[in-house]
């Protein structure tokens, strides 16, 4: 059992998996003989055989069964060993307090925190919500290292003087609408196909988007009003109307409910911004960077149709 190898394990367990040796160089980028050395080792190792050889190619004897779970744990173990000594390795440590606006906790923090915890498993992300003013108080003050803030059309004017600011997302907003409902035909429809429709509308913490109907809209239909982002989309899901959603957030909406792109020449728009104190450290812009790319990640996904 002492000259079993890691190598042996992963051969094993792939011929096993497989079906074939052939199959097994193949997958692992192996010539077919080395893959016919490694099993023969293995074999005398555990001194017995393996596999059992047929027409079709081999199967496991009940042997090479038991080595097979057992190598799947073994591997798994090591592949975490591995993370950790890599982890070790980055000189990336301590805590990130990441605040975000509320539309930007549903896809956007959760896969930038993703990204950070496999690129830099030593740093700490605390996760806060709030508005926008609030955020930008408590990066001010220190107790937020990196706040996501939109700004653009319909907004306050923050005050950013003195703050790092890099643009995280480019998207607009969108609208949540039914499975089924005949704007759900295309990616992207001209604003005067929402005139008529029933809106659901709510309402976000103060100094955040007000969520109503389409901006540029004059006299748009309100058919319910509701706070939170859930019961808006299932009010949606349910048919009873449609509802304004900013596009990061669209790849969050639940089943029943698909998402449109709005052509409106009247409408300039927003952006999603990272703020950060001058000088943010080295976690700061590891953060930063996480978001940018959880971003770009959000935007290049297809717009969902129904």
């Amino acid at each position: 059992m002492d000259d079993m190898t890691l190598a042996g394990l992963r051969v094993v367990r792939e011929v096993a998996t497989l079906g074939s040796f052939t199959a097994a160089a193949r997958s692992l980028g192996y010539s077919q003989p080395a893959i016919s050395r490694q099993v023969a080792a293995m074999e005398a190792a555990a001194g017995v055989p393996l596999f059992v050889r047929n027409a079709r190619g081999v199967s496991p004897s009940a042997a090479g069964a038991a080595v097979v779970a057992r190598a799947g744990r073994i591997l798994a173990d090591v592949d975490s060993l591995r993370r950790d000594l890599d982890g070790l390795g980055d000189r990336l440590a301590g805590r990130v307090r990441l605040g975000v606006f509320p539309a930007a906790a549903a896809v956007l923090a959760p896969r930038a925190i993703a990204r950070l915890a496999g690129e830099h498993p030593g740093l700490e992300v605390r996760l806060t919500e709030a508005s926008t003013p609030a955020l930008l108080r408590e990066v001010r003050a220190g107790r937020v290292t990196v706040a996501v803030v939109g700004s653009g059309t319909g907004l306050e004017d923050y005050d950013l003087t003195g703050l790092v600011v890099r643009q995280v997302f480019a998207g607009d907003l969108c609208v949540a609408v039914p499975i089924g409902h005949r704007l759900g035909s295309t990616a992207t429809v001209q604003v005067r196909a929402l005139e008529g429709e029933p809106w659901v509308v709510g309402e976000g913490h103060a100094g955040d988007p007000q969520f109503g109907a389409w901006p540029t809209l004059t006299d748009p239909v309100v058919a319910l009003r509701t706070k939170g982002w859930q019961a808006r989309l299932g009010l949606v899901a349910a048919g009873l109307g449609i509802c304004l959603l900013p596009e990061l957030a669209a790849p969050s909406v639940p089943e029943g409910v698909t998402t449109v792109r709005v052509e409106d020449p009247s409408w300039l728009g927003r952006v999603t911004l990272a703020v950060t104190r001058p000088e943010p450290g080295d976690a700061a812009r590891a953060a930063v960077a996480a978001l940018v790319a959880a971003g770009d990640g959000i935007r290049a996904e297809p717009a969902r149709s129904a």
